[in-house]
């Protein structure tokens, strides 16, 4: 007997939903919170660092968990079609969960900016696909003045039934660790995630579910960071392409995250992105999309800044017990999304003749 039936059914009395909501899932969420004993040795005593692995979710990333309540709620108001502008993560939950709802699925992609494992998702799924000659900003411009002239059902995190479903990552988390950790730490692109569980955990706060609320702290790309820069950027650049964003839809929320939590939203560069996306595979064996890694990149940077030891001291003063300190990182997406940048980030394979001798020295036995 399945004991787990997705967000929906776990968290009923937290979403918008009703008995006549048709429920559509594919077992969503309940996603791995592993502790990670290098990045806590990293950080010393007493910081324990977990890691949210989203890309375990049913499409490989954390989209899924809002994609659900979409879906469910356009298949309640009895749309036929859904849409959305993607930099791959979110054509491929539409799109999947779309087809688990007999809905027709349309996607705006930028031409030649997303990666091959999301564009294969989508199109594997039977999503209608039309790679734009611009920006993933602009497709969202054209995904919202497509919605004006046609009854499609828009499944962007604009859609705020996207926001509903991605909150509950915050639930599980606290449900695991018995209370809200201290830090968190999470990618930032078009923002809707971190506007998303800094909404459930605000709400498990007034339910009495937990007594105090994290610190959120949010990194984007140094290429693509309007929320750092406090301006639009017309032409995005980074390798981590799920966060090659210009113009935040949420960008309000993600304000209202950092600000009301005390935290920070900050740049990282490729290469710390990179940096951390090997760490994370070579020595927690947790394999991410580039993008995902920006949480453990930020995680990295600050602890060279001293900027926990810091914090410690300050709640130390503030006569706070010595309990642990707790740190969650959310990585957003699963390695395989992107496998080009995985192969192009290591050794090259090179060949070698069938011979004992040349093996043992190719696999570096010699």
């Amino acid at each position: 007997m399945l004991s787990w039936r997705g967000v929906i059914d776990a968290y009923r009395s937290f979403l918008p939903v009703s008995a006549a909501t048709p429920v559509v899932t594919l077992l969503e969420g309940n996603t791995p919170l592993l502790y990670s004993k290098y990045l806590s040795q990293g950080l010393g005593e007493p910081f324990q660092v977990y890691l949210k692995y989203e890309g375990m979710n049913p499409t490989g990333s954390f989209k899924d968990r809002g994609m659900t309540v979409a879906i469910s709620k356009a298949l309640e108001a009895e749309s036929r079609a859904v849409l959305c502008a993607s930099t791959g993560n979110t054509s491929a939950s539409a799109s999947a969960y779309a087809a688990k709802a007999g809905l027709r699925s349309l996607v705006l992609i930028p031409k030649g900016a997303v990666a091959m494992g999301k564009l294969s998702q989508a199109l594997i799924h039977g999503a209608r696909v039309a790679a734009v000659d611009a920006n993933f900003d602009v497709c969202l411009e054209l995904v919202k003045a497509l919605a004006q002239r046609f009854p499609v059902t828009v499944v962007n995190s604009i859609n705020p039934f996207r926001i509903e479903g991605q909150k509950t990552c915050s639930f599980e988390i606290c449900d695991v660790l018995g209370r809200a950790p201290d830090f968190q730490l999470m990618p930032v692109g078009n923002a809707g995630n971190i506007t998303a569980q800094w909404k459930g955990y605000r709400e498990y706060l007034r339910y009495g579910r937990i007594s105090a609320l994290p610190v959120m702290l949010g990194f984007q790309a140094k290429g693509a960071a309007p929320l750092v820069l406090g301006r639009v950027v017309a032409k995005p650049k980074t390798v981590a392409t799920a966060i090659r964003i210009g113009n935040p839809a949420s960008w309000q929320g993600a304000v209202g995250a950092r600000d009301e939590s005390r935290g920070r939203i900050e740049a990282v560069r490729d290469s710390q992105i990179l940096e951390a996306y090997r760490l994370l595979a070579q020595h927690e064996g947790v394999f991410v999309e580039p993008a995902s890694a920006a949480s453990v990149a930020g995680l990295l940077m600050l602890a060279k800044r001293r900027y926990f030891k810091q914090a410690l001291r300050k709640a130390r003063g503030r006569g706070k017990k010595r309990e642990p300190i707790l740190v969650v990182c959310i990585l957003t997406g699963h390695g395989l999304k992107d496998p080009e940048r995985a192969i192009q980030s290591v050794r090259p394979i090179r060949p070698a003749p069938a011979d004992l001798g040349a093996i043992t020295k190719a696999v570096g036995l010699a």
